[in-house]
């Protein structure tokens, strides 16, 4: 079984593009289901026995996107091993998908926004240095991972340009503004290390995801934001207000680095909300 998951993973690596952390959840998941099986073949493994471990899993309470994960992992395991001759049939064909619930996103309003940006103490390099962090997330929109991936090659502070790897190694161009670009020009201009990576830590190396969101949370704090919120608030934040000073879905969907509109979409659910919540202050007979 590991002989196949290693060629499971390896096409998903190479060909699929798929991200580091999508490699490792689809192994943990498929690790799990290996223990399950205990010492049934692969070539026995039917629908019937698809079925007994998902009411396994049930048992558990896990949540649907949980669910819907692992069931992703089985299906694309299943149907790449029928496609490379390594199985007759795909018992995993008939699987049905929970159904998930869509969450709307939470964000700032414009006001906390700026409360937000503000929070860090510029006199101190750390201070500068998170300025420019949250700046740049709320300017541009980039999820986390791909801000602790930017290098200085990556950042054109002239042109207002930043190159980003996105979700399955996907490269995309990204404008940023000026007030983010001169955050990020004074805690240039005042690191101590130097270093190609841009955002770095006390010792000189590269942030991590773990350690944006702990900055993140620090200045949650400080300014007393409502409910707890993640980095990813920013990005929220900023499709959720470009949409409501006008902007079109489309080019949303390009400056977030969606593959699918539809994943845009649920941005819109917000702002009719919005919408609704004006007209029924505005309409005389709403």
């Amino acid at each position: 079984m590991n002989r196949y998951l290693e060629k499971f993973v390896s096409y998903l690596d190479i060909e699929k593009n798929y991200s580091r952390h999508t490699l490792t959840n689809y192994t943990l998941d498929l690790k799990e289901f290996f223990l399950f099986l205990a010492q049934t073949p692969l070539e026995r493994v039917d629908y019937l026995t698809l079925r007994r471990y998902l009411a396994k899993l049930r048992e558990r309470h896990l949540k649907p996107r949980s669910m819907a994960r692992k069931l992703s992992s089985l299906r694309s395991f299943f149907k790449f091993l029928n496609r490379e001759g390594y199985l007759k049939n795909n018992p995993s064909t008939l699987l049905m998908t929970p159904k998930l619930d869509k969450m709307l996103p939470k964000f700032l309003t414009e006001d906390e926004i700026i409360k937000f940006l503000e929070a860090p103490d510029e006199k101190k390099e750390s201070g500068l240095r998170d300025r420019a962090i949250l700046e740049v997330l709320y300017s541009t929109g980039i999820r986390v991972s791909e801000l602790v991936g930017l290098n200085l090659t990556n950042v054109d502070l002239i042109g207002n340009i930043i190159k980003v790897m996105g979700k399955g190694k996907k490269e995309r161009l990204v404008p940023i503004g000026n007030k983010a670009v001169d955050a990020v020009q004074q805690y240039l201009n005042k690191r101590k290390h130097p270093s190609q990576a841009i955002f770095l830590n006390k010792s000189g190396a590269r942030l991590t995801t773990r350690s944006i969101c702990n900055i993140t949370e620090k200045y949650i704090r400080a300014v007393g934001l409502r409910d707890t919120i993640s980095p990813h608030v920013l990005r929220h934040s900023f499709a959720t207000h470009l949409l409501n000073r006008g902007a079109d879905l489309r080019s949303v969907q390009e400056l977030l680095g969606h593959v699918n509109l539809s994943t845009t979409q649920i941005y819109t659910h917000v702002t009719t909300e919005k919408l609704k919540s004006v007209y029924d202050k505005a309409h005389p007979r709403a």
